[in-house]
């Protein structure tokens, strides 16, 4: 670890980290906004991923975004990398009080960490749109999980006592975030006296906008390049992040 982030870390008695994508491409998860998954998504699917994960889209033809769900924001075998456990590990001793994170992988709790909030939601829960039956991300992966007589082939993950049609609890375009989990978020941030800041560009908002209720004694920015904050950090480091905690 930088030598002035362990200064830093050791002086901090409440540490927030706010993470995005980047954080999750070091455990092999892509980043969909890439170059290259925006131009794949174009010509594979016709529409751009943010298209397809919106919430009109998946009204109107939930069959694709099925398609395209499953295939790039699925990926049950990724482990948490390097910098999940050092933040777990700064969980336990009592430094980290939270983490904010734009991803949906869940892979913050699996490395251990407890406090987490997550602002796009998580593909490890899934509910029937109908009666609200709770469904894991095993039960979407399932070709089985797809019974619907009426439909045969579908890959639309219908629910085993209704029949309803089954939606990830993640946060699509067109739909406003989870008003309890941001007040968390803004509260833990407006609390910290360290906010280390990880794997985002920070120009994604709203959730990049929580930045601004950061009034504490340090700000850190790690990510590989610049962000619209760099002059505002008291410390920049243009690196992977788990290179950088781990």
């Amino acid at each position: 670890m930088d030598d002035r982030l362990k200064k830093l870390i050791s002086k901090s008695k409440r540490i927030v980290f706010f993470g995005g994508a980047g954080v999750s491409t070091e455990s092999g998860i892509p980043d969909f906004r890439s170059e290259d998954g925006l131009y794949r998504t174009q010509t594979e699917y016709g529409h751009s991923p943010e298209e397809i994960l919106s919430h009109s889209f998946f009204t109107k033809d939930t069959e694709t975004f099925y398609r395209y769900y499953k295939s790039n924001l699925l990926y049950p075998d990724v482990k948490p990398n390097p910098a999940h456990y050092a933040l777990a590990r700064l969980e336990e001793k009592g430094k980290l009080k939270a983490v904010v994170t734009q991803n949906i992988d869940g892979l913050h709790q699996l490395a251990g960490s407890k406090k987490v909030f997550e602002l796009h939601g998580s593909v490890l829960r899934n509910h029937c749109t109908r009666c609200h039956t709770f469904y894991c991300s095993e039960y979407i992966m399932k070709p089985k999980s797809c019974a619907d007589e009426s439909h045969p082939g579908s890959s639309i993950p219908r629910c085993i006592k209704c029949g309803g049609i089954i939606k990830p609890d993640v946060v699509l375009y067109e739909e406003s975030l989870d008003q309890e989990v941001m007040e968390g978020a803004i509260e833990a941030i407006s609390k910290a006296d360290l906010l280390i800041v990880g794997g985002t560009s920070l120009v994604v908002y709203p959730a990049a906008g929580l930045i601004h209720y950061f009034h504490g004694d340090n700000l850190v920015l790690i990510n590989k390049s610049e962000t619209p904050y760099d002059q505002k950090a008291s410390l920049v480091i243009h690196d992977a992040i788990g290179t950088v905690l781990g």
